[in-house]
């Protein structure tokens, strides 16, 4: 077999796994999956929200994982390693999934995409794009584009800053695609800094020194020891109410949902 045969057989066996994962790991927000060969095995990395609905108790779930990558894909001898994705919000697959659930659920298609709007601007992006498109509201095929903050869209920084994916969901009225595109402001390149924060930095080079008063006044700020003991049990109470799997997250955020005003909902009340 050709080389190029290889890079086809190669690439269609990882697009059947990557749908596998969506499917399989969904409830525990499956984001992306880096796939690497070495001499002794191949190496998955599962990039997700919730890294303990993978592993499962005592490592039962990536056990079966990991039988089912080497007998139904054919990987040499997988070994599976958990990241877990510290802000959800900004990574385009985990919001496609949601807002791909959010439609099978029932929920207005224009409702599902403000709120995911709110919930990746609130995240910390630079700026979001996303298109919806199919069978919307009748039997034509329709499309609706909403962009909120700073978003490239052509050139070199614009494949740096920005994430994309796209997602398919199917509904009564027919089959809907998802595609949302997001800017981050952590990939932002240093030639688009603003002119202040660069001059601020010079002065902060040139001085070469901190400020001895300033430096002082910090170190002697001292967290009040009952204070401290009142954080650490609010952040407990807030660990131990918080969602436990995307459903439940979905779930919770369709009841926020419903707080929600839309265009539609502000021009039904000016009639």
């Amino acid at each position: 077999m050709s080389a190029v045969k290889n890079i086809i057989k190669d690439n269609y066996n990882t697009m059947l796994l990557m749908d596998y994962l969506r499917t399989a790991i969904k409830d525990a927000g499956f984001s992306h999956a880096d796939i690497s060969k070495t001499p002794t095995g191949t190496r998955v990395a599962l990039h997700v929200t919730r890294p303990g609905i993978v592993i499962g108790r005592k490592g039962s779930g990536i056990r079966e994982l990991t039988e089912r990558l080497a007998t139904d894909f054919g990987l040499k001898n997988p070994q599976i390693s958990v990241v877990e994705i510290e802000k959800p919000e900004l990574s385009p697959s985990v919001m496609c999934t949601r807002m791909a659930s959010h439609l099978e659920r029932g929920t207005a298609f224009r409702r599902a995409t403000m709120w995911t709007l709110k919930q990746i601007m609130e995240g910390g992006a630079m700026g979001v794009q996303i298109t919806i498109s199919g069978k919307l509201r009748g039997d034509r095929s329709a499309f609706e584009k909403h962009t909120v903050g700073v978003l490239p869209r052509a050139g070199h920084h614009a494949e740096v800053i920005v994430d994309e994916d796209i997602a398919h969901v199917v509904t009564a009225m027919g089959l809907i695609g998802i595609r949302i595109r997001i800017a981050k402001k952590e990939k932002l390149i240093p030639e688009f800094e603003m002119i202040k924060e660069k001059a601020s930095k010079d002065k902060q080079s040139k001085n070469g020194k901190v400020d001895e008063s300033k430096k002082t006044k910090v170190e002697e700020v001292k967290v009040d020891e009952s204070k401290k003991t009142k954080v650490e049990e609010v952040v407990d109470d807030v660990k131990v109410e918080g969602v436990k799997s995307e459903t439940e997250q979905i779930a919770k955020d369709e009841e926020k949902m419903k707080d929600l005003t839309t265009n539609e909902d502000e021009e039904n009340a000016l009639k």
